[in-house]
């Protein structure tokens, strides 16, 4: 899960692009103060309940990148949110496409966004996040020759991990509160923990809180990302 800055992040950050043709965004490219939020729905749902009632509650907005897979398993949780937000292709069943053949990685991808735009009513075009954010040269080059920009993040809570590995809402809002720049692009998991826990869920409106005093406005990918050309 470690964070990857490239030369052709940092160009896409200087000129103010929304995309880089040789490499995937973790940032919003401004200096302004605002954030975006990204759930990420590849295996279970188990804290999107909570999640959707909080982002309604506190009139927030999010980006969310879901599998073909998560949309069929939880077809209504998939409509809700295709109905208020913009949605991305997270491929078909959370893979590890960088395991994969060039020809299974481009199955992944389409059938993944078949899905997703099926289950959600909504194009996830141009906005894809690689499983595990495992990526490489080739599978980037795949997605891009797809029409998707790779979106990764700049702010991970560790909130996945849960407090049998130590974490807790404290820690989830104290790195949230630590890691907050203009143009975050924060990565939260739909899911459970890893051992069960609601971490992510439970932190969801303390982190949105701390946000807004410091002044910040949460925005959605969809405005910022563009397909690679």
């Amino acid at each position: 899960m470690a964070l990857r800055v490239t030369a052709a992040t940092a160009v896409l950050f200087l000129l103010g692009a929304a995309a880089a043709s040789g490499g995937e965004i973790e940032r919003l490219p401004t200096r302004k103060k605002l954030v975006a939020l990204t759930f990420d729905g590849g295996d279970n749902a188990g804290g999107a309940p909570l999640i959707l009632r909080t982002l309604a509650r506190k009139h927030a907005t999010a980006t969310f990148f879901v599998t073909g897979r998560w949309v069929l398993r939880y077809p209504r949780l998939a409509r809700a949110i295709g109905r208020r937000y913009p949605v991305g292709n997270h491929t078909w069943d959370h893979a590890d496409v960088t395991r994969l053949s060039s020809t299974d990685v481009r199955k992944e991808i389409l059938r993944g966004g078949f899905w997703v735009r099926a289950g959600t009513h909504h194009n996830p075009r141009p906005l894809f996040r690689f499983p595990y954010g495992a990526s490489d040269a080739r599978t980037i080059a795949i997605v891009h020759s797809l029409g998707y920009a790779s979106v990764r993040w700049s702010l991970d809570t560790w909130g996945w991990m849960g407090p049998s590995a130590g974490q807790s809402t404290a820690t989830v809002e104290r790195r949230f509160a630590q890691g907050l720049e203009p143009g975050a692009i924060v990565l939260i998991k739909l899911g459970l923990a890893r051992d069960g826990s609601l971490l992510y869920a439970r932190s969801l409106p303390a982190v949105i809180d701390i946000a807004r005093r410091r002044g910040y406005r949460f925005v959605t990918l969809d405005h910022w990302v563009h397909a690679p050309r």
